[in-house]
């Protein structure tokens, strides 16, 4: 399943309003802010249909997934948007992302936990808001905010130190850029390891972390905690190292560009468990049998010339390196 839902549904008292872009979103929030009251009307309209008194519209039939037979229940659900509860312990096991892998289903999960076994995108973390009221109807209408912007460098950042997720291609590029700059560059190996590393880099200057957005969303909650308290963390998240290259625009491709432009109609959700996948395959594919060859483990040296190099940096916006 690839491509962006749009979900509606409404009773008599609320009327919820969002759509659904990737694999995995997840919905945040405290109690009494409408999470679980959004899960029961999916079910309710799942079980009893227009008889429940809810009105629903999507093009893709949706679900709850929840309890011990959730296995069971997966094993019968394709093209569906799943919505699972916080209360459903599972969704933290290794055996749920193993499960959800190579599905064409898309998933909704309420959580006020980071899923760390889940590669989801920093974009795809909502909450729930009140935006207005249904006068004559008096109904309440809901919708989903970004809880973190897709921007997170809005000043001109020098740093003192740049610590990466990667530690392939994107690490030996930072580094290249570094060779004769007044900052280092070092690896994390890990997105589970950048906070450990900043908490040993916390007395730097300008701490910057570089990371893949795409997959990075577990670690936004202690991460954002961080920046907010300290005011030398900066934080950089694109899609990944390889969407910044072909967003570069070294590859002069019309395919690229129209992708870009639009990568939710072309990422097909049981190829790709996350976006930073997509683009990595996709930017292999691109280069193959070319000077820019492009490989994971090992960066080709022509994107540390003078005029490649230059491309991909200005996509660093307000970051001098």
């Amino acid at each position: 399943m690839k491509g962006s839902y749009r979900i509606i549904i409404q009773n008599s008292k609320v009327r919820y309003d969002f759509e659904i872009r990737r694999n995995i979103t997840i919905i945040k929030g405290n109690s009494a802010t409408g999470k679980t009251t959004l899960i029961e009307l999916i079910l309710e309209y799942y079980e009893n249909g227009e008889e429940s008194g809810i009105q629903f519209s999507c093009e893709r039939e949706c679900a709850v997934l929840a309890g011990r037979d959730w296995e069971a229940t997966l094993a019968t659900k394709s093209k569906c948007i799943l919505f699972i509860d916080e209360g459903n312990r599972f969704v933290h096991s290794t055996e749920f992302a193993k499960a959800i892998q190579n599905t064409d289903n898309y998933y909704v999960i309420v959580t006020r936990e980071g899923l760390v076994n889940l590669p989801y995108s920093t974009e795809e973390i909502y909450g729930i808001r009140e935006s207005g009221k249904y006068a004559s109807l008096k109904q309440v209408y809901n919708e989903l905010y970004h809880l973190y912007g897709t921007e997170t460098v809005t000043e001109r950042v020098v740093p003192s130190k740049i610590i990466v997720e990667d530690s392939n291609s994107g690490l030996e590029f930072f580094k290249g850029l570094s060779e004769g700059k007044n900052y280092s560059v070092v690896s994390a190996n890990g997105k589970s390891n950048i906070f450990s590393n900043i908490i040993q880099n916390i007395s730097e200057q300008k701490l910057l972390i570089i990371a893949d957005g795409a997959a990075f969303g577990s670690e936004m909650d202690r991460i954002m905690k961080l920046i907010s308290e300290k005011k030398n963390i900066v934080s950089y998240l694109p899609e990944s190292f390889e969407w910044l290259i072909l967003k570069s625009g070294i590859i002069d491709v019309k395919e690229i560009r129209i992708v870009l432009e639009k990568p939710v109609d072309y990422i097909e959700c049981m190829d790709y468990f996350s976006w930073e996948r997509f683009f990595t395959a996709f930017l292999i594919k691109m280069t193959e049998q070319s000077y820019l060859q492009y490989t994971k483990r090992k960066l080709n040296p022509v994107y540390l010339q003078e005029q490649e190099k230059e491309k991909i940096c200005r996509q660093l916006e307000n970051i001098e390196l």
